[in-house]
């Protein structure tokens, strides 16, 4: 891994002045993101929904949806 220095070059950056400022009207340069600094995350990957709460929200959704149409049911005789 190497180490991407965030200060610019002033000798190398167009529009800084001698000394580093920046002359009005300029936009000065954009600070480098350094993704080297993070840890890499590898502790929490994305798999999506574990098999046993996907199983339990589908058995209460499909027993909630049996109630109301048993009670519909009734209802209607």
């Amino acid at each position: 891994m190497t180490h991407i220095s965030p200060d610019p070059e002033p000798e190398r950056t167009p529009g800084l002045e001698p000394g580093g400022g920046v002359p009005p009207g300029e936009t000065p340069p954009a600070e480098s993101s350094m993704p080297e600094t993070l840890p890499r995350e590898t502790h929490n990957p994305t798999r999506g929904w574990a098999k046993g709460p996907l199983t339990v929200i589908i058995v209460l959704a499909v027993l909630i949806a049996a109630f109301f149409l048993a009670y519909a049911l009734v209802l209607i005789l």
